[in-house]
């Protein structure tokens, strides 16, 4: 039943349009990678303030910056995954490393909400709890980038 519908997904017109566009399909994947940047970029140097490195930076500024352009980075990176995903839907359904990316994200996305509900409940986040939490984004995080890049050529 899935099968058919992501078959179903992939014949749509838009779909089927975008796949075999010379221009926009690169577009969609450049858009992806922007939005994987612009996540990553900023995910990782937060997380290396809540975990306690360059402690002489005030970290609300930072928090505040660059949890903004991480929301963006990621909703830049859904849209246009969910967009290239659908151009070969069934195919990506069965990989193992696809499977195990969207894991990841839903892992490194709950983690993420955790550690923004533990930052605006403490307002100290460097803490015991708070610096597993984000040295586990980074992992994490580095792990969707990773399977990403070798979903494309397995």
């Amino acid at each position: 039943m899935i099968v058919a519908f992501l078959s179903a997904v992939e014949a749509w017109a838009p779909i089927a349009a975008l796949r075999n566009s010379m221009l926009v399909y690169p577009l969609v994947n450049a858009g992806h990678i922007l939005g994987v940047a612009l996540l990553v970029g900023s995910l990782i140097p937060l997380d290396l303030r809540l975990a306690g490195l360059w402690r002489q930076v005030m970290l609300m500024p930072v928090w505040r910056m660059l949890s903004r352009t991480a929301v963006c980075g990621f909703l830049l990176a859904m849209i246009t995954g969910l967009l290239l995903f659908a151009t070969r839907a069934t195919e990506y359904v069965e990989s193992t490393l696809f499977l195990t990316k969207l894991a990841l994200i839903l892992v490194a996305g709950l983690n993420a909400i955790w550690l923004a509900r533990r930052f605006t409940a403490l307002l100290s986040p460097a803490t015991a709890v708070v610096r597993p939490a984000a040295v586990a984004s980074i992992i994490l995080w580095v792990g969707v980038l990773v399977l990403g890049r070798l979903v494309g050529y397995f």
